[in-house]
């Protein structure tokens, strides 16, 4: 049988490759005695979620590789969520696709993790990663960088004072990191409905060089966006999800680079992307929400959504939550949507329900694959999925405590 590699401290573990088909009974990793958590060191178990496979799956007609992703409820979450449990303990998990531990690193106590993946940096391959505290249904925290051997190259925030926010941290092949972070500012909330010397947070896009921490642009949402556009009305301080808390009108959620490397930013209690530019902070245009530059066709709307990136020049991509603050309008979906500059119009190319017909409260992503292959999280719902250029379901798995986001990759 062959066999892969993984390093660690210097030595070289092997392990089996994957069979070609799994079997159909439900596969736990909650029982382990040990898990390596850095180099070099081992802890005992923490208390690791359910990780099960629902039915028999062929592995050939999967991509290979493993999954990358954050234990626990997400810190970005406000709890309870309906159908979402408190969740195992927090952790940044690598597994492969039976649900067999490969690397775990528990987090500090009163901290969490988010937005644990692989990215690409000065040409090689490393971890990213947030670890912060969660604050009103965002994070304040620090995002990370390590190398092969698990060794953190470099720690980042978002600049100007402000910590990072657990929602994005994308590295650029310029070399930048694309970061979300909220700022508390007072202002007059009268044109919503509140005070008018009110206090509300504000939705924050930095960009920031890796190599010396500089911030080279940061685009404040509260500059660019009326208050009237968001869905969401003071009421008190009710924010984004529930509870009592600072007035928060716009929710940034994800940040990419567009096909000419300006800004295409996701906030989701908008219910809008807004393309913009990534020298002036000049908005572009907007797609969704109440002034949407784009004729929205059938299909093509958006609600609560996150993880915006695009698929192609002219096609974005789109977790959709289908959720107006925390009532579910339908079944959530990942969407590609086509942008028609010179007609103004968006049209649905495909939507990618989960069979279950999951709604996703909050969170969930998605990654392209090779050959039209998508994978990703149904965050709140509980399911890390893959699916086939046609629709087809040819990976899924069963995390009860549900997931921010889930990648899936080789490594090293």
């Amino acid at each position: 049988m062959s066999t892969r590699t993984r390093r660690e401290n210097g030595r070289r573990r092997h392990r089996p490759a994957l069979a070609r088909t799994l079997g159909t009974a439900a596969v736990s990793f909650g029982a382990v005695a040990g898990v390596v958590v850095g180099v070099g060191t081992v802890s005992a178990a923490p208390t690791l979620p359910t990780f099960s496979l629902a039915r028999k799956f062929t592995v050939n007609v999967n991509a290979p590789g493993d999954i990358f992703y954050t234990s626990g409820a997400n810190v970005a979450v406000p709890l309870p969520i309906p159908g979402l449990g408190q969740g195992s303990d927090q952790g940044l998990l690598i597994v492969d696709k039976t649900g067999k531990v490969l690397w775990h690193r528990p987090a500090p106590v009163g901290a969490g993790f988010a937005n644990f993946r692989t990215q690409m940096y000065q040409g090689k391959k490393v971890l990213t990663w947030w670890q912060g505290s969660g604050v009103d249904g965002h994070g304040t925290g620090v995002d990370y960088i390590a190398d092969q051997n698990y060794h953190v190259i470099t720690t980042l925030t978002a600049g100007d004072g402000l910590q990072s926010d657990a929602h994005e941290f994308r590295l650029t092949p310029g070399g930048e990191a694309l970061i979300t972070a909220y700022r508390q500012i007072n202002a007059d909330l009268s044109s919503v409905g509140g005070p008018v010397n009110g206090s509300m947070m504000d939705s924050v896009a930095s960009v920031v060089d890796v190599a010396t921490g500089r911030v080279l642009m940061q685009w404040s949402a509260k500059a660019h966006v009326p208050l009237t556009d968001s869905s969401m009305k003071p009421r008190g301080g009710l924010n984004s999800i529930g509870g009592q808390a600072t007035y928060d009108p716009y929710h940034i959620n994800s940040i990419s680079l567009d096909p000419d490397g300006d800004l295409l930013i996701s906030m989701r209690n908008v219910n809008a992307l807004y393309d913009v530019n990534i020298h002036t902070g000049a908005v572009k245009w907007i797609l969704g929400g109440k002034h949407s530059t784009f004729t929205v066709g059938p299909g093509a709307s958006i609600l609560g959504q996150h993880d915006a990136e695009f698929a192609d020049a002219t096609t974005v991509r789109v977790f959709d939550n289908n959720v107006d603050g925390s009532i579910p309008q339908g079944t959530s979906a990942i969407k590609w949507i086509r942008l028609d500059p010179a007609t103004h119009s968006a049209s649905l190319v495909r939507a990618q329900e989960h069979p279950n017909r999951l709604v996703t409260f909050a969170t969930g992503n998605a990654q392209a694959l090779s050959d039209g292959y998508t994978f990703g999280s149904w965050g709140t719902a509980g399911h890390i999925s893959e699916f086939s250029p046609t629709g087809q379901l040819v990976y899924d798995a069963s995390i009860p405590s549900g997931t921010y986001r889930a990648y899936l990759d080789t490594w090293p």
